[in-house]
């Protein structure tokens, strides 16, 4: 494992680089390849515990819901912003964490950036809740609740269950 430290990273890496260059020419597999060889190899010493997937089908779960809520997010912003801007109601809500692992509090804190209308701001020094802002919020217990159910949770089944 010295030599392919995250074999997964690897994949993935090879993956988008081929979607990135929208090519399935031999030279470019394998400029990818070595890409997603190089990569994590290099950059071992910032991680610092080894990444455990523990439920990778969940995982892939929690990927297509990822996906389907930044869809779902982008047509619901945009009907805000096209409607009546005026009666947006923004708020920062602080959420509580179950999450304990440094990775799926960055992967938690990057889902929510990437779903449009909503924005991590602050992780508390505790690192027990994450501030988040949100571009309409009618009830801030069901934005926390909605995110606990659809990204805490499988979060935690991928990345801390034993």
């Amino acid at each position: 494992m010295r030599l392919l430290p995250h074999p997964l990273l690897t994949l993935a890496l090879i993956g988008i680089w081929l979607l990135l260059v929208n090519s399935l020419a031999p030279g470019q597999i394998v400029l990818g390849a070595l890409l997603g060889w190089a990569i994590p190899l290099f950059t071992r010493a910032f991680w610092p515990d080894p990444v455990r997937i523990h439920k990778p089908l969940t995982l892939l779960r929690f990927t297509a819901v990822v996906v389907w809520d930044i869809v779902i997010a982008n047509l619901h912003v945009a009907r805000l912003i096209l409607g009546r801007p005026a009666q947006l109601r923004p708020a920062f809500v602080a959420m509580p964490l179950a999450l304990n692992s440094d990775l799926a509090i960055s992967i938690l804190a990057n889902t929510i950036c990437l779903t449009p209308g909503t924005v991590s701001a602050l992780l508390a020094p505790d690192r027990k809740t994450l501030l988040i802002h949100a571009l309409d919020v009618d009830d801030s217990a069901a934005l926390i609740a909605t995110i606990q159910a659809r990204y805490e949770t499988p979060l935690k089944e991928v990345f801390e269950t034993c």
